[in-house]
């Protein structure tokens, strides 16, 4: 199968998108998806899955009707997919319109959007079961195509309900499309370097300052933690020392995320800080599935009332996700700062790397048991099962045909950064994470300041060291390459200054009326003023 099979429109579109050769995945399903074959295909991130079930949802038909459906579990992943539709469409805009009804709009507004009949629908499953249930959409008599992004999360957790009611909204028979990187065991191609590191929870801190500011990993680098304190705190502690990094979690309005990913891919941002909250319970193991069914059965029993009070928040969570499907374009390096809560989310997290046959690392920090809540403000609730979940990754990993390499520091030449670490801490106040988080949700209700946002500003910690700033040479490792005497030297070019003045600066003291703007008189004014009187003007006028 080639692109040129297809129509030349999407054929001129994709040579313009430098899409030239299809993918193993895209290969194998579109022909399929031309021959209305139902399709239940796996394939690791990045491998290009989205193209290979837009392009046959897109079809030209005489008349206006609702063809295709894409349900997605987040709205991150439905304004990406969104997007990737309107750049295969632009040479035929006119002809197929896609909409996207997974934003936080109301309901009733979506109606006059949805009256138009557009040709694809993509939608989360809670906001698409509430246009069907507000009367907003029929499509019983024309749809064609239902399409299922990350399948294994979508029919897991949180979503039965909702699928089973959208199902009744559905046709009886229509083309499925199942998608996934992750929906059963089974060996992949794998272009990741995973290494993983035991240390403390001080010694994450200490570490991935030195990782960062002595550029020991190059490029771009996604830093994951567990919940949006720890997201803020690290935050806070690079800005300590001027390393700049962007802060992603499900507190963020949806404009706001979007934006920052779209930024973080054009390269104006190389650092980002991110939670996958969202997909905490979603990216749970099988083997804890049973258990989990059971206690959460217990829990609707007992607070049912709490959950009617707590449905905006769950849904906003729930239809958040970093690790999933999210298209993050030339990521280096992801780092788990916070060791993940199950093997299938360590596989989603490391998947923002090495995307599309390029090749990337994955460096990941474990608290071993022992270490667990020796320092109480530092401690996550989660490192207590870190080494347990470390053992499944390890065995879900060789079955994938990955190792995981542990990675050892030389401590004895990091250890003389450690009094700059604890200054930073100590800087990092619990009321200045508060205030960073109510700064950022300021643009929630003020979209318009969103345009001259800069994400990986500073967010007002308690006081900013300035000494902190750079490295002094005697820190500098002796394994460290001189380019690294670089951040000796200010933003503002100033480097060394020599005890002796030069040649050069003692000719400004001859000058020392330029030097404070003063100029010389080029004339004197009473020898060079002249006036024309009345006799002159009269000469003229002859």
């Amino acid at each position: 199968m080639e692109f040129k099979d297809l129509d030349p429109r999407l054929t001129r579109a994709l040579s313009k998108l430098k899409f030239h050769k299809p993918t193993l995945v895209q290969a194998e399903v579109i022909p399929l998806a031309l021959a209305r074959k139902d399709i239940l295909a796996r394939a690791r991130t990045g491998s290009g899955k989205t193209a290979a079930y837009c392009l046959p949802a897109i079809k030209e038909s005489p008349e206006n009707a609702i063809r295709s459906i894409i349900l997605v579990p987040t709205r991150e992943l439905a304004e990406q997919v969104t997007q990737h539709i309107k750049c295969f469409i632009i040479y035929c805009s006119k002809e197929i319109k896609v909409v996207n009804i997974a934003s936080s709009a109301p309901v009733e507004l979506q109606r006059p959007i949805l009256s138009e009949l557009p040709d694809i629908i993509v939608s989360t499953p809670s906001r698409l079961l509430a246009s069907f249930e507000a009367q907003n959409l029929d499509v019983r008599n024309t749809l064609e195509s239902f399409v299922i992004d990350e399948a294994d999360l979508v029919l897991s957790y949180g979503y039965e309900e909702d699928i089973q009611k959208i199902i009744t909204y559905l046709p009886k028979i229509f083309q499925c499309y199942m998608m996934s990187a992750t929906l059963r065991r089974r060996k992949i191609e794998t272009f990741v370097f995973a290494e993983s590191s035991t240390c403390s929870e001080a010694d994450k801190f200490l570490l991935t300052y030195v990782i960062l500011k002595l550029r020991l990993i190059k490029g771009k680098c996604i830093m994951f933690v567990n919940d949006i304190d720890r997201c803020y705190r690290l935050k806070l502690f690079l800005d300590q020392f001027s390393i700049r990094s962007c802060v992603l979690n499900s507190e963020l309005p949806l404009n706001s995320r979007y934006h920052i990913v779209q930024e973080f891919n054009k390269g104006i941002y190389d650092y980002i800080v991110a939670t996958d909250e969202g997909d905490y319970n979603s990216n749970r193991d099988s083997e804890d599935e049973d258990e989990d069914e059971r206690k959460t059965e217990e829990r609707k029993k007992k607070n049912s009332d709490k959950q009617k009070k707590d449905d905006d928040n769950n849904n906003n969570k729930k239809e958040y996700g970093v690790s999933r499907g999210i298209d993050f374009i030339n990521v280096s390096a992801v780092i788990n700062f916070d060791f993940p809560i199950s093997a299938k989310a360590y596989t989603h997290r490391i998947g923002r790397t090495a995307r599309a046959n390029n090749k990337g690392m994955s460096l990941s920090f474990i608290v071993p048991k022992e270490l667990v809540g020796k320092q109480k403000n530092l401690t996550s609730p989660t490192s207590k099962n870190d080494e347990e979940i470390y053992a499944r990754v390890e065995k879900q990993q060789t079955m994938m045909g990955a190792t995981l390499k542990p990675y050892s520091f030389d401590m004895k030449q990091v250890e003389g950064f450690r009094y700059r670490m604890e200054d930073a801490l100590r800087a990092v106040t619990r009321s200045s994470i508060k205030e960073a988080r109510l700064k950022d949700n300021h643009f929630e209700g003020n979209p318009n300041d969103l345009k001259i946002l800069r994400h990986d500003a500073t967010i007002h910690p308690s006081r900013v060291q300035q000494h902190m700033k750079n490295v002094p040479p005697y820190l500098m490792p002796k394994i460290a390459t001189p380019a690294g005497s670089s951040s000796l030297i200010d933003d503002d070019g100033v480097g060394n200054v020599p005890f002796r003045k030069s040649k050069k600066n003692n000719k400004h003291h001859r000058n020392f009326g330029s030097s404070f703007g003063l100029k010389k008189r080029k004339n004197d004014p009473l020898k060079s003023f002249s006036f024309s009187g009345k006799n002159n003007k009269r000469q003229k006028k002859n």
